[in-house]
């Protein structure tokens, strides 16, 4: 117990940048030190993930809270070959997902609600913006338990959430009808090597007692992009034609211009193609 102990608090310091204590945890070390321990897979060896290991991992993912019982998500499993080639052509910078045995793309599904008022006979006055959301609030939530199952067993996986650029190609490959909506991919399979762990903000800036509070954001932010520099540096800076090369490169300015090129602004124009209506 003592070296569980040990190691969440050794895990959770690294990431984090701060002192934890974790010998007051009354239960549940073995998963905590696995959730502490979370690392994003991105090789994969070359054998198969059982499917009745996949299906099992499924509804482990899918007994996770879900919004009023509503159960608004589903899972798209693919194994396919071609199919997964066919999406790893629309990523190309993203190669570990066609060497990944399993894709699994998550869906936020708005569909099934309506169909049962009808099926009731009982009106439906709630196609609003709150249907769009549950749904995929619903499906983030059970990404979320697909990725914790998966480790569990000691699967590795990559969330993509870049499917959503291509999101009205992914809908036509696979045939999605109207108010379901891709949230996002994972890859799945073995690892072939232990990946890196992902330093994250500290919780004085993501983590509020009582209140909102956002005091000294600038200062925090900054002695996060120097504690995560000297882990893992940056191998390339982004858009060095539009910005230059900046002297120092951490988190903040990499985020900075990523978004100062539009992401994804066609996405709520599919989501109302695919029947939602986001007043």
């Amino acid at each position: 117990m003592s070296d569980l102990i040990h190691r969440i608090e050794t895990l959770l310091a690294e990431r984090f940048g701060e002192p934890f204590r974790a010998d007051a945890v009354p239960a549940g070390l073995d998963e905590l030190a696995r959730m502490a321990a979370h690392r994003v897979c991105r090789r994969y060896e070359a054998r198969d993930v059982a499917p009745d290991l996949v299906r099992l991992l499924c509804a482990c993912a899918l007994s996770a809270p879900t919004k009023s019982d509503l159960q608004q998500s589903d899972i798209l499993i693919i194994r396919d070959k071609e199919k997964r080639h066919a999406i790893g052509a629309l990523l190309p910078e993203m190669p570990w997902l066609i060497d990944a045995p399993v894709f699994i793309i998550v869906l936020g599904n708005g569909r099934r609600t309506p169909q049962i008022a009808e099926m009731r006979g009982k009106p439906f006055p709630n196609d609003h913006l709150d249907l769009f959301f549950n749904a995929t609030v619903d499906a983030a939530i059970v990404l979320a338990g697909l990725v914790q199952a998966a480790e569990a067993v000691g699967l590795g996986c990559c969330p993509i959430s870049m499917i959503r650029d291509h999101a009205q190609t992914i809908a036509e490959m696979f045939g999605l009808p109207e108010k379901i909506v891709p949230v996002a991919g994972l890859t799945l399979g073995w690892p072939a090597e232990e990946g890196a762990l992902s330093p994250r903000l500290p919780l004085s800036v993501t983590v509020h007692e009582e209140r909102y509070v956002e005091t000294e954001l600038a200062a925090n932010i900054d002695a996060y992009d120097r504690r995560r520099a000297e882990i893992r540096p940056y191998r390339r800076q982004r858009d060095t034609e539009r910005f230059g090369v900046a002297r120092f490169y951490g988190w903040s300015e990499d985020k900075a211009r990523q978004y100062a090129t539009p992401q994804r602004a066609d996405f709520g124009a599919f989501v109302r193609r695919q029947g939602f209506s986001l007043d």
